[in-house]
């Protein structure tokens, strides 16, 4: 009788154990549906600017150039607390853009506008740089012979060098979604961790963390974390191998 009283109670903690791991609560499905709906915005934002920017910096040259390439990418090499700061002090209620957007009703800090805004600036350099080695790795001889047959810039650049590079604009696109799931000095210090609204995966795993009883859904949380990262950093290598091929590079290997 003990023996089958304290197996049937272990048997009821396991299953309660399974179920509170493999079940999402509102509050994580909320971070995940908003890192998600964060993560997309950035990529579709951060898409038209950085092409633009990384065919520029790829064709093209022009003083300060260097000077231009070191500020795209310097969110890579800072704290990631330091741009979220700068933001912050642009975009508050006393900044200067800030003061001009509130003119439209338009809030961005503390707002889950301002965890998109923090994500791109930090993800945009991962976007500039996939795009303009893609445009690099472009055979400039097919543009060449595409302006002597008539074709005029705007048009070499959207039937030759856009289609030929856009492997890489995707790998691009991709790493700056990818980056944005995982950001998060710069969205707390610019967003903050606000609950349904600025709180993403990262910010909710360090809620969690430091949560009592918060271990099992910091593990479902993290496991979520995982999973998403893996699967974009394999989409990733899959085009990144589809553009190598497409561009005919392999043929000698």
């Amino acid at each position: 009788m003990h023996i089958e009283y304290v197996s049937s109670y272990l048997l009821r903690i396991n299953l309660h154990y399974k179920d509170s791991m493999f079940t999402l609560s509102p509050e994580e499905y909320s971070a995940l549906l908003l890192s998600l709906k964060v993560a997309s915005w950035c990529m579709a934002l951060s898409l038209v600017p950085g092409v633009l920017l990384g065919w520029v910096l790829a064709r093209k040259q022009f003083p300060c150039k260097a000077l231009i390439d070191a500020v795209v990418h310097l969110p890579m090499v800072l704290p990631p607390v330091v741009p979220g700061y700068l933001l912050l002090v642009l975009f508050s209620q006393q900044g200067a853009l800030g003061q001009w957007l509130q003119r439209y009703d338009i809030h961005v800090a503390f707002d889950w506008k301002g965890a998109v805004l923090a994500s791109a600036v930090m993800g945009f350099p991962l976007m500039v740089q996939s795009v303009r080695l893609a445009i690099q790795l472009v055979d400039q001889r097919l543009e060449d012979a595409a302006r002597t047959l008539g074709a005029n810039s705007l048009r070499v650049f959207f039937t030759i060098t856009l289609p030929l590079a856009l492997p890489g604009i995707l790998v691009g696109a991709i790493l700056s979604f990818s980056r944005s799931l995982g950001e998060f000095g710069a969205t707390i210090s610019f967003a903050g961790n606000i609950a349904g609204e600025t709180r993403t995966l990262p910010l909710a795993i360090y809620t969690t963390m430091h949560s009592p009883d918060g271990e099992h859904m910091a593990v479902r949380l993290i496991t979520i974390s995982l999973a998403l990262a893996f699967v974009s950093l394999l989409l990733s290598n899959y085009l990144s191998q589809r553009a190598v091929q497409r561009l005919g590079y392999n043929r000698h290997a």
